[in-house]
Protein backbone atom coordinates (compact mmCIF):
# COMPACT_ATOMS: atom_id res chain seq x y z
CA UNK A 1 0.00 0.00 0.00
CA UNK A 2 1.31 2.96 -0.90
CA UNK A 3 2.06 5.92 2.07
CA UNK A 4 -0.45 8.66 0.14
CA UNK A 5 -3.20 6.28 0.76
CA UNK A 6 -2.58 5.19 4.65
CA UNK A 7 -1.97 8.88 4.94
CA UNK A 8 -5.78 9.45 3.25
CA UNK A 9 -7.25 7.08 5.53
CA UNK A 10 -5.60 8.36 8.50
CA UNK A 11 -6.49 11.65 7.44
CA UNK A 12 -3.04 12.85 8.32
CA UNK A 13 -0.26 14.45 6.14
CA UNK A 14 3.05 12.99 5.61
CA UNK A 15 6.67 14.03 4.86
CA UNK A 16 8.83 12.62 2.48
CA UNK A 17 8.37 10.90 -1.30
CA UNK A 18 5.63 8.30 -1.45
CA UNK A 19 6.84 5.22 -1.15
CA UNK A 20 5.11 0.99 -1.28
CA UNK A 21 4.55 -0.23 2.53
CA UNK A 22 4.42 -4.05 2.30
CA UNK A 23 3.84 -4.50 6.20
CA UNK A 24 4.04 -3.23 9.52
CA UNK A 25 6.55 -4.16 12.43
CA UNK A 26 7.98 -3.01 15.58
CA UNK A 27 10.24 0.34 15.70
CA UNK A 28 13.30 -2.01 16.28
CA UNK A 29 12.42 -4.43 13.65
CA UNK A 30 11.13 -2.79 10.78
CA UNK A 31 12.80 -2.69 7.27
CA UNK A 32 12.49 -0.46 4.74
CA UNK A 33 9.44 -1.53 3.50
CA UNK A 34 7.87 -1.56 6.90
CA UNK A 35 5.65 1.18 8.41
CA UNK A 36 6.01 1.30 11.77
CA UNK A 37 5.00 3.99 15.00
CA UNK A 38 6.51 5.87 18.42
CA UNK A 39 4.36 7.40 20.48
CA UNK A 40 6.60 8.44 23.57
CA UNK A 41 10.07 9.68 24.06
CA UNK A 42 10.61 7.15 26.49
CA UNK A 43 11.22 5.47 22.80
CA UNK A 44 13.48 7.60 21.58
CA UNK A 45 16.82 5.50 21.55
CA UNK A 46 14.86 3.22 19.30
CA UNK A 47 13.28 5.85 17.22
CA UNK A 48 16.74 7.24 16.65
CA UNK A 49 18.03 3.91 15.35
CA UNK A 50 14.85 2.40 13.32
CA UNK A 51 15.45 1.12 9.55
CA UNK A 52 11.93 1.61 8.98
CA UNK A 53 10.75 3.34 6.10
CA UNK A 54 8.23 5.26 7.31
CA UNK A 55 6.70 6.20 10.68
CA UNK A 56 3.64 7.24 12.52
CA UNK A 57 4.65 9.72 14.86
CA UNK A 58 3.53 12.94 16.52
CA UNK A 59 5.00 16.39 15.30
CA UNK A 60 6.99 16.98 18.72
CA UNK A 61 9.17 14.04 17.79
CA UNK A 62 9.78 14.77 14.20
CA UNK A 63 13.40 15.89 14.65
CA UNK A 64 14.25 12.68 16.37
CA UNK A 65 13.02 10.07 13.59
CA UNK A 66 15.75 9.28 10.98
CA UNK A 67 16.19 11.81 7.95
CA UNK A 68 15.62 9.40 5.57
CA UNK A 69 12.36 7.97 6.94
CA UNK A 70 9.22 9.12 5.58
CA UNK A 71 7.16 10.81 8.42
CA UNK A 72 3.24 10.48 9.00
CA UNK A 73 2.20 13.07 11.23
CA UNK A 74 -0.62 12.21 14.10
CA UNK A 75 -1.45 13.43 17.35
CA UNK A 76 -2.50 10.08 18.55
CA UNK A 77 0.24 7.46 16.83
CA UNK A 78 -1.21 4.54 18.47
CA UNK A 79 -4.71 4.51 17.63
CA UNK A 80 -3.64 5.76 14.15
CA UNK A 81 -1.52 2.67 14.09
CA UNK A 82 -4.50 0.33 15.51
CA UNK A 83 -6.95 1.71 12.57
CA UNK A 84 -4.24 1.19 9.72
CA UNK A 85 -3.58 -2.70 10.75
CA UNK A 86 -6.72 -4.08 9.99
CA UNK A 87 -5.52 -2.88 6.10
CA UNK A 88 -2.39 -5.35 6.64
CA UNK A 89 -4.11 -8.14 8.08
CA UNK A 90 -3.56 -11.50 6.97
CA UNK A 91 -6.60 -13.37 5.04
CA UNK A 92 -7.94 -15.83 7.37
CA UNK A 93 -8.56 -18.45 5.02
CA UNK A 94 -5.87 -19.35 2.05
CA UNK A 95 -7.49 -19.51 -0.93
CA UNK A 96 -4.63 -20.47 -3.01
CA UNK A 97 -1.83 -22.74 -1.31
CA UNK A 98 -0.77 -26.46 -1.63
CA UNK A 99 -2.29 -29.13 0.02
CA UNK A 100 -0.97 -30.11 3.39
CA UNK A 101 2.23 -32.39 3.28
CA UNK A 102 1.18 -34.98 6.41
CA UNK A 103 4.24 -37.51 6.79
CA UNK A 104 4.47 -41.26 6.90
CA UNK A 105 2.61 -43.27 10.36
CA UNK A 106 0.54 -40.45 10.98
CA UNK A 107 -3.21 -40.71 12.49
CA UNK A 108 -5.34 -38.23 11.15
CA UNK A 109 -8.60 -39.05 12.67
CA UNK A 110 -12.22 -37.80 10.91
CA UNK A 111 -13.47 -34.04 11.67
CA UNK A 112 -9.90 -33.08 11.35
CA UNK A 113 -9.85 -29.91 8.94
CA UNK A 114 -5.86 -29.12 7.98
CA UNK A 115 -4.85 -25.91 5.87
CA UNK A 116 -3.23 -24.73 3.29
CA UNK A 117 1.07 -25.23 3.24
CA UNK A 118 0.47 -27.34 6.25
CA UNK A 119 3.23 -29.87 7.11
CA UNK A 120 3.14 -32.41 10.03
CA UNK A 121 5.61 -34.81 11.11
CA UNK A 122 6.11 -38.25 11.15
CA UNK A 123 4.27 -40.33 13.69
CA UNK A 124 1.76 -37.67 14.76
CA UNK A 125 -2.01 -38.25 15.62
CA UNK A 126 -4.24 -35.35 14.85
CA UNK A 127 -8.19 -36.46 16.62
CA UNK A 128 -11.35 -35.57 15.59
CA UNK A 129 -12.62 -31.79 15.97
CA UNK A 130 -9.01 -30.82 15.32
CA UNK A 131 -8.59 -26.96 13.70
CA UNK A 132 -5.02 -26.49 12.05
CA UNK A 133 -4.73 -23.50 9.93
CA UNK A 134 -2.85 -22.60 7.15
CA UNK A 135 1.02 -22.66 7.00
CA UNK A 136 1.14 -24.81 10.30
CA UNK A 137 4.20 -26.65 10.90
CA UNK A 138 3.79 -29.83 13.63
CA UNK A 139 6.79 -32.02 14.49
CA UNK A 140 7.51 -35.67 14.86
CA UNK A 141 5.65 -37.76 17.51
CA UNK A 142 3.08 -35.21 18.25
CA UNK A 143 -0.56 -35.89 19.89
CA UNK A 144 -3.33 -33.07 19.24
CA UNK A 145 -6.27 -33.57 21.02
CA UNK A 146 -9.81 -33.10 20.29
CA UNK A 147 -11.29 -29.74 19.57
CA UNK A 148 -7.62 -27.78 19.80
CA UNK A 149 -7.50 -25.18 17.49
CA UNK A 150 -4.21 -23.86 15.90
CA UNK A 151 -4.11 -20.74 14.09
CA UNK A 152 -2.42 -19.89 11.18
CA UNK A 153 1.63 -19.63 10.38
CA UNK A 154 2.30 -20.99 14.37
CA UNK A 155 5.01 -23.87 14.47
CA UNK A 156 4.63 -26.98 17.00
CA UNK A 157 7.96 -28.74 17.57
CA UNK A 158 8.37 -32.59 18.32
CA UNK A 159 7.09 -35.02 20.71
CA UNK A 160 4.40 -32.22 21.73
CA UNK A 161 1.13 -32.53 23.80
CA UNK A 162 -1.66 -29.82 22.93
CA UNK A 163 -4.66 -31.40 25.17
CA UNK A 164 -8.14 -31.00 24.47
CA UNK A 165 -9.42 -27.27 23.65
CA UNK A 166 -6.30 -25.49 23.64
CA UNK A 167 -6.20 -22.62 21.61
CA UNK A 168 -2.80 -21.43 20.20
CA UNK A 169 -2.07 -17.99 17.63
CA UNK A 170 -5.51 -15.99 19.26
CA UNK A 171 -5.03 -12.79 18.55
CA UNK A 172 -2.96 -11.04 21.48
CA UNK A 173 -5.39 -8.63 23.36
CA UNK A 174 -4.58 -5.31 22.21
CA UNK A 175 -7.02 -2.14 21.35
CA UNK A 176 -6.50 1.90 20.81
CA UNK A 177 -9.24 4.30 22.23
CA UNK A 178 -10.78 7.48 20.58
CA UNK A 179 -11.29 10.71 22.13
CA UNK A 180 -15.14 9.15 22.75
CA UNK A 181 -13.66 5.80 24.24
CA UNK A 182 -14.49 3.68 21.31
CA UNK A 183 -12.10 1.11 21.09
CA UNK A 184 -9.97 0.14 17.97
CA UNK A 185 -8.80 -3.71 17.22
CA UNK A 186 -5.22 -4.13 16.67
CA UNK A 187 -4.51 -6.95 14.20
CA UNK A 188 -1.64 -9.19 15.35
CA UNK A 189 0.52 -10.22 12.70
CA UNK A 190 3.05 -12.44 14.35
CA UNK A 191 2.94 -16.34 15.81
CA UNK A 192 3.43 -18.73 18.43
CA UNK A 193 6.58 -20.56 17.95
CA UNK A 194 6.43 -23.71 20.80
CA UNK A 195 9.51 -25.90 20.99
CA UNK A 196 10.50 -29.35 21.54
CA UNK A 197 9.08 -31.77 24.66
CA UNK A 198 6.01 -29.25 25.39
CA UNK A 199 2.71 -30.11 27.00
CA UNK A 200 0.11 -27.73 27.00
CA UNK A 201 -2.56 -28.61 29.06
CA UNK A 202 -6.87 -28.57 28.36
CA UNK A 203 -8.44 -25.12 27.36
CA UNK A 204 -5.12 -22.89 28.01
CA UNK A 205 -4.66 -20.53 25.54
CA UNK A 206 -1.40 -18.75 24.07
CA UNK A 207 -1.60 -15.73 21.79
CA UNK A 208 0.11 -15.05 18.96
CA UNK A 209 2.87 -12.08 19.12
CA UNK A 210 1.62 -8.42 17.13
CA UNK A 211 5.19 -9.19 15.75
CA UNK A 212 7.51 -11.89 15.68
CA UNK A 213 6.71 -14.75 18.18
CA UNK A 214 5.15 -15.74 21.05
CA UNK A 215 7.78 -18.37 22.44
CA UNK A 216 7.19 -21.30 24.54
CA UNK A 217 11.04 -23.06 25.05
CA UNK A 218 11.41 -26.81 25.06
CA UNK A 219 10.81 -28.89 27.74
CA UNK A 220 8.16 -26.52 29.56
CA UNK A 221 5.04 -28.00 31.27
CA UNK A 222 1.50 -26.18 31.40
CA UNK A 223 -1.31 -26.96 33.37
CA UNK A 224 -5.01 -26.42 32.10
CA UNK A 225 -6.80 -23.27 32.00
CA UNK A 226 -3.59 -21.07 31.63
CA UNK A 227 -2.93 -18.20 29.59
CA UNK A 228 -0.37 -16.59 28.23
CA UNK A 229 -0.49 -13.45 26.32
CA UNK A 230 0.97 -11.96 23.16
CA UNK A 231 4.72 -11.54 22.80
CA UNK A 232 5.38 -13.64 26.10
CA UNK A 233 8.57 -15.78 26.46
CA UNK A 234 8.98 -18.78 28.17
CA UNK A 235 11.90 -20.35 29.50
CA UNK A 236 13.20 -24.30 28.73
CA UNK A 237 12.03 -26.29 31.59
CA UNK A 238 9.54 -24.05 33.06
CA UNK A 239 5.58 -25.27 34.62
CA UNK A 240 2.65 -23.24 34.77
CA UNK A 241 0.09 -24.67 37.02
CA UNK A 242 -3.49 -23.73 36.39
CA UNK A 243 -5.17 -20.61 36.11
CA UNK A 244 -2.05 -18.86 35.93
CA UNK A 245 -2.21 -15.77 33.43
CA UNK A 246 0.83 -13.72 31.88
CA UNK A 247 0.10 -10.41 30.70
CA UNK A 248 1.85 -9.45 27.34
CA UNK A 249 5.45 -9.39 26.30
CA UNK A 250 6.66 -10.84 29.73
CA UNK A 251 9.99 -12.64 29.89
CA UNK A 252 10.75 -15.91 32.03
CA UNK A 253 13.69 -17.45 32.51
CA UNK A 254 14.16 -21.16 32.55
CA UNK A 255 13.06 -23.83 35.21
CA UNK A 256 10.40 -21.07 36.12
CA UNK A 257 7.83 -22.31 38.57
CA UNK A 258 4.09 -20.84 38.87
CA UNK A 259 1.89 -21.69 41.63
CA UNK A 260 -1.99 -21.78 40.84
CA UNK A 261 -3.99 -18.62 39.92
CA UNK A 262 0.13 -17.09 40.22
CA UNK A 263 0.21 -14.28 37.47
CA UNK A 264 1.90 -11.02 36.03
CA UNK A 265 1.76 -7.65 34.77
CA UNK A 266 3.47 -6.87 31.62
CA UNK A 267 6.68 -6.01 30.10
CA UNK A 268 8.71 -7.71 33.20
CA UNK A 269 11.46 -10.14 33.34
CA UNK A 270 11.41 -12.88 36.13
CA UNK A 271 14.76 -14.67 36.16
CA UNK A 272 15.65 -18.70 35.75
CA UNK A 273 14.82 -21.10 39.05
CA UNK A 274 12.20 -18.48 40.44
CA UNK A 275 9.33 -20.31 42.16
CA UNK A 276 6.14 -17.79 42.22
CA UNK A 277 3.84 -19.51 44.97
CA UNK A 278 0.11 -20.28 44.65
CA UNK A 279 -2.22 -16.62 44.07
CA UNK A 280 1.83 -14.75 43.92
CA UNK A 281 1.03 -11.01 41.33
CA UNK A 282 4.34 -10.67 40.10
CA UNK A 283 4.14 -6.67 39.35
CA UNK A 284 7.76 -5.99 38.68
CA UNK A 285 11.16 -7.59 37.07
CA UNK A 286 12.38 -9.80 39.83
CA UNK A 287 15.97 -12.22 39.89
CA UNK A 288 16.12 -15.86 40.00
CA UNK A 289 16.85 -18.73 42.32
CA UNK A 290 14.16 -17.33 45.02
CA UNK A 291 10.52 -18.03 46.00
CA UNK A 292 8.42 -15.56 45.65
CA UNK A 293 4.49 -15.34 47.44
CA UNK A 294 1.80 -12.86 47.95
CA UNK A 295 0.81 -9.64 46.32
CA UNK A 296 2.24 -7.28 46.43
CA UNK A 297 4.98 -10.08 45.70
CA UNK A 298 7.93 -10.68 48.75
CA UNK A 299 9.79 -13.44 49.43
CA UNK A 300 8.37 -15.81 50.66
CA UNK A 301 10.03 -16.31 53.96
CA UNK A 302 9.05 -12.31 54.67
CA UNK A 303 5.91 -13.43 53.47
CA UNK A 304 5.40 -15.81 55.87
CA UNK A 305 6.71 -13.40 59.06
CA UNK A 306 4.40 -10.56 57.78
CA UNK A 307 1.49 -13.35 58.09
CA UNK A 308 2.29 -14.21 61.18
CA UNK A 309 2.62 -11.25 62.91
CA UNK A 310 -0.76 -10.25 61.68
CA UNK A 311 -1.71 -13.54 62.84
CA UNK A 312 -0.41 -12.07 66.19
CA UNK A 313 -1.64 -8.78 66.26
CA UNK A 314 -5.31 -10.42 65.90
CA UNK A 315 -5.12 -12.61 68.49
CA UNK A 316 -3.86 -9.89 71.33
CA UNK A 317 -6.64 -7.10 69.83
CA UNK A 318 -8.90 -9.92 70.41
CA UNK A 319 -7.78 -10.39 73.71
CA UNK A 320 -8.05 -6.54 74.66
CA UNK A 321 -11.83 -6.99 73.61
CA UNK A 322 -12.65 -9.82 76.15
Amino acid sequence: MLLSKIANILGAEFFGEDREILSLNALDLAKESELSFCESEKHTKRLQSTKAGALILDKNMLDLAPKDCVKIVSKTPYLSFAIISKYFAKPLISKEGKDPIIAENCQIMERAYIGKDTKIGKNSTIMSGVYIGDRVEIGEDCVIYPNTTIYNDCKIGNRCSLHAGAVIGGDGFGYAHDSSGRHYKIYHSGNVVIEDDVEIGANSTIDRALFASTIIKEGTKIDNLVMIAHNCEIGQNSILAAQVGLSGSTVVGRNVVFGGQAGSVGHIKIGDFATIAARGGVSKSISGGKVYAGFPLLEHREWLKMHSKIARLIKQKQKQEV
